[in-house]
């Protein structure tokens, strides 16, 4: 289908007006826009993949907590250690748990110590009772509780309906392509009613 550019399938512009696809409702995209684009969109809509878990700011301070109960660390390593016991499913960036080190640090739960170059993190007293009052499952645990949405033939399916909508826009009769809006208003419902159930 190269070569149709922006004006969409057959060289016509697809949103002009009096198109009667024009305006044809948001599970197509913005009133207007060509097919050639909307299909673009939902090819890169399905194309994204389910990214690991991000956990709230609590859940890195709870799982830090953790982590230095058990013995003292680095930085990174605690880093390492989360994406490990998450089974992948959860890698908090730099930019999340050092800030959370500096606070906990700040609040008196943590104390830092150069070691090898490096900054080695571990519980105080009071870090220690809070470790222990902290809730159970442990952030990393509940993480991979949540498995990836399976994809399987969807996207494929997506885009074969989006190009023959495409083929009834430019080829089909006024008729036609109103009962072609008859049955993607009609599917759209029906797709709505799988997730209501």
């Amino acid at each position: 289908m190269d070569g149709y550019g922006s004006r969409g399938f057959g060289g016509e512009r697809s949103g002009g007006p009096g198109n009667p696809m024009n305006g044809f409702g948001p599970a197509f995209g913005r009133a207007g826009a060509g097919l050639w684009e909307v299909m673009d969109q939902l090819r890169s809509a399905f194309d994204q993949r389910p990214a690991p878990s991000r956990m709230a700011r609590g859940d890195v301070r709870t799982a830090v907590l953790a982590l230095l109960a058990e013995q003292p660390m680095h930085g990174y390593q605690i880093i390492q250690e989360i994406e490990d016991r998450s089974e992948g499913a959860w890698k908090p960036s730099a930019g999340s748990v050092y800030p959370t080190l500096q606070l906990l640090a700040d609040e008196g739960l943590i104390e830092a110590e150069e070691r090898s170059g490096r900054k080695t993190y571990s519980l105080t007293d009071a870090g220690r009772e809070a470790a222990e009052g902290e809730e159970k499952p442990l952030p990393w645990e509940t993480g991979t509780a949540k498995p990836a949405p399976p994809f399987g033939a969807l996207p494929k399916a997506g885009v074969d309906l989006a190009a023959a909508v495409a083929q009834v826009q430019r080829s089909g009769s006024p008729a036609q392509i109103d009962q072609a809006v008859a049955v993607l208003d009609e599917a759209r419902r029906r797709l709505y009613t799988i997730l209501a159930d």
